[in-house]
C-alpha cells in the first residue's frame, strides 16, 4: 500500500465532483423514469427520485426552476428531466439537479390543466349557484383582450351594430406567452373599478399553447373574483378554459360574447313597446275594478239615506243614557239608605235622646259628675235636663246612693 496516496474523504468527493463538473456530458443530460419519493420541501425546492427497472438515481429541483413547470408531479409519473449531474460533497454520491420537467406519455400541459381543474373545483370556484345573470339592458361594457387581431373588431363592430348607443371599455391585454397572465390581470383590476355592467374576457382560437393564458391559476381567480358579472370568450367553440368555468356566462367565441352581452336596439324598442301595452291593459283593468267598487259603495243604504246612520247613533245615545239614569238612581238610593240606617244608629245613642227620658246630666265646671264622691257640700253644680239647665249648690252627698 502507497501511503503517499492516501485521500481524506472531503479530499476524494472534491476530486470526484471535479471530475464530474468537467464532463462533458454530465454537464447537460435529458433522463427519463418515474418519480419515487417526491417531496416538496417548505422552502419550495423538490427532491425526488428518477427511477426504472434497472436503478435509480436522486434528483434536486430547485425553486426558481420548478416554477416553470405547469404540473405537479406525483409518485408514479413518468417524466422526462433535463439538467446536470454533480456530487454532493456532504454525502460523497451524485445526483441529478434538474433543471426541466415534461410528462412523457401524457401531454403536460392536459395534466396541468386536470390538475388546476379539480383543485379549483374543490374550492368552489366554479359553483354554479355564484353565477350572476348577465343584466338585460347593459350600458356599459368592458372588454379585456389584444388591441389587435380579428376578436376585438369583431366584438367592437358587433356591439355598435346591435345598440350605438352602448358604451364599450377596451383595455387592451397581452393574450399569449409568458407575460399574458400578469396582462390580463392588470387589465381586469382596471376594469373591477369602473361603473361597468358587463366585462367580456377573451381572445380568437389558436393552439393550447396560444390559448394557456386563461388557464393560469392567478388569471382564473382573478375571473372569479369580478365584482361584475362577465363572459369569457376564448378561442373557439370546442376551446374550454378554466377561465370559462370560472365566469358567469361562458361564449363560444368573442362574437358571440357580444350578442350575449348587447341585445338589438330594435329588439329593446319591441320589448319595451309591449310592456307599455301590457301596462296599459292592466291599468284599464285596475280602472275598471276601482269603478266598479265606487259604484257598488255609492250604491249602499248609507248614502241613498244618510240620515238613518244617524238616527241608529241617536237611539243607541238615548238607550245609553237611560240606563245611565237607572244607575245613578240606584246607587243613589243604596246610599240614601245606608246613610239612613247610620243616622237612626247615631240618634239612638245622642244623650239628647236619653234626657228626653227624663234623665239629667250633672256637670261641676264644665265636667260631667259621675259619682258623688267628686263634689263637696257648698260647691256649684249644673244640672243639663231636656229643655233648660239648673244652677244648684250642693247641700248634702251620699256616695252610697
Amino acid at each position: 500500500m502507497n501511503r503517499n496516496n492516501v485521500l481524506t474523504v472531503t479530499a476524494l468527493n472534491k476530486y470526484l465532483k471535479a471530475l464530474v463538473q468537467r464532463d462533458d456530458v454530465l454537464s447537460s443530460v435529458f433522463v427519463q423514469g418515474e418519480i419515487s419519493n417526491f417531496k416538496a420541501h417548505s422552502s419550495g425546492h423538490w427532491y425526488f427520485s428518477l427511477k426504472d427497472a434497472g436503478g435509480a438515481v436522486k434528483a434536486v429541483m430547485f425553486r426558481s426552476n420548478n416554477a416553470k413547470v405547469r404540473f405537479l408531479p406525483q409518485n408514479g409519473m413518468k417524466v422526462l428531466v433535463s439538467g446536470r449531474i454533480d456530487v454532493y460533497e456532504r454525502d460523497g454520491v451524485y445526483q441529478l439537479y434538474a433543471e426541466e420537467m415534461l410528462l412523457a406519455g401524457a401531454g403536460e400541459l392536459y395534466v396541468a390543466y386536470e390538475q388546476l381543474k379539480e383543485k379549483l373545483a374543490a374550492e368552489g370556484l366554479f359553483n354554479q349557484d355564484k353565477k350572476r345573470a348577465l343584466p338585460k339592458f347593459a350600458q356599459n361594457i368592458g372588454i379585456v383582450t389584444s388591441p389587435t387581431g380579428a376578436a376585438v373588431q369583431d366584438m367592437l363592430s358587433i356591439l355598435k351594430r346591435r345598440n350605438p348607443a352602448v358604451n364599450i371599455y377596451h383595455v387592451p391585454a397581452i393574450v399569449q406567452g409568458s407575460e399574458g397572465a400578469d396582462s390580463i390581470c392588470n387589465s381586469l383590476d382596471i376594469l373591477y373599478h369602473m361603473p361597468l355592467d358587463i366585462i367580456i374576457v377573451g381572445r380568437g382560437g389558436g393552439s393550447i399553447e396560444d390559448l394557456w393564458c386563461f388557464n393560469e391559476e392567478k388569471v382564473v381567480r382573478k375571473v372569479a373574483q369580478s365584482p361584475i358579472p362577465i363572459i369569457s370568450a376564448v378561442g373557439h367553440e370546442t376551446d374550454y378554459t378554466l377561465c370559462d368555468f370560472a365566469a358567469d356566462v361562458r361564449a363560444a367565441t368573442p362574437s358571440m360574447a357580444a350578442e350575449l352581452a348587447v341585445p338589438v336596439l330594435a329588439d329593446i324598442r319591441e320589448d319595451i313597446a309591449q310592456k307599455a301595452a301590457l301596462l296599459n291593459i292592466r291599468y284599464k283593468q285596475l280602472l275598471r275594478t276601482k269603478i266598479g267598487q265606487a259604484e257598488k259603495i255609492a250604491a249602499a243604504q248609507f248614502f241613498k239615506h244618510p240620515t238613518r246612520l244617524l238616527e241608529n247613533y241617536q237611539l243607541r245615545i238615548d238607550r245609553l243614557r237611560e240606563k245611565l239614569d237607572e244607575e245613578a238612581n240606584s246607587a243613589l238610593k243604596e246610599k240614601t239608605y245606608i246613610l239612613s240606617a247610620a243616622a237612626a244608629k247615631l240618634d239612638a245613642l245622642s244623650p239628647l235622646k236619653v234626657l228626653s227620658r227624663g234623665y239629667s246630666v250633672c256637670q261641676k265646671d264644665g265636667q260631667a259628675v259621675f259619682s258623688a264622691s267628686e263634689v263637696q257640700t257648698g260647691d256649684e253644680v249644673k244640672v243639663l235636663l231636656c229643655q233648660g239647665t239648673i244652677s244648684c249648690t250642693v247641700q248634702q252627698t251620699d256616695s252610697e246612693g
